[in-house]
């Protein structure tokens, strides 16, 4: 992992994370596109993400999906994991994240935001803590707060969930219960 909770920015911007919002291609996943010979769309996710989201949601944190595309597969995923706020087909993400934080009562401060390309800017811009991927777009890269050592798809939400839960000092706790 290549920030830390020491580090004056991102350690800052951490702490008052109240939901992380999350896009899909590149991020949850690696951002390739796969199809059957029948046209159905396959997505690989890494369960250590899953993990890390549910342990936010454990602390209480809120998780959301904003995605510009619309897929079957990301509904099982996020009724797998229990995620509850899902916008697919946003082209709008700025519109959706909102929507989102008036309906969870928060700010703009309050949201962290993982995004891998240039219609992630607009969100990333006005999150308190933006973070993207090492295989994201360089524009991209070089405007945010944290960017992970794995890849989209590899656990690289499982480093932001990590990172956010030793900011807030909850992250001993999910330690402890698996002892």
């Amino acid at each position: 992992m290549k920030f830390q909770c020491g580090e004056p920015e991102a350690g800052r911007r951490a702490l008052p994370i109240r939901a992380l919002g999350l896009d899909v291609d590149g991020v949850l996943s690696d951002g390739r596109l796969y199809f059957t010979s029948a046209g159905e769309e396959m997505k690989a996710f890494h369960a250590h993400d899953g993990h890390g989201l549910k342990m936010l949601r454990q602390a209480g944190m809120e998780v959301v999906i904003i995605t510009s595309r619309a897929s079957p597969i990301l509904e099982r995923r996020c009724a797998d994991l229990g995620i509850h706020h899902l916008y697919q087909g946003a082209v709008d993400k700025l519109a959706a994240m909102g929507d989102f934080l008036q309906l969870a009562g928060l700010e703009a401060e309050q949201f962290g935001f993982v995004g891998d390309d240039l219609m992630d800017l607009p969100v990333l811009r006005a999150a308190g803590l933006a973070c993207s991927v090492p295989n994201g777009h360089e524009d991209v890269r070089d405007q945010v707060h944290v960017v992970t050592s794995l890849p989209g798809g590899s656990g690289a939400v499982r480093e932001i969930t990590d990172f956010l839960l030793r900011c807030q000092s909850r992250y001993d706790e999910f330690l402890q219960a698996a002892r």
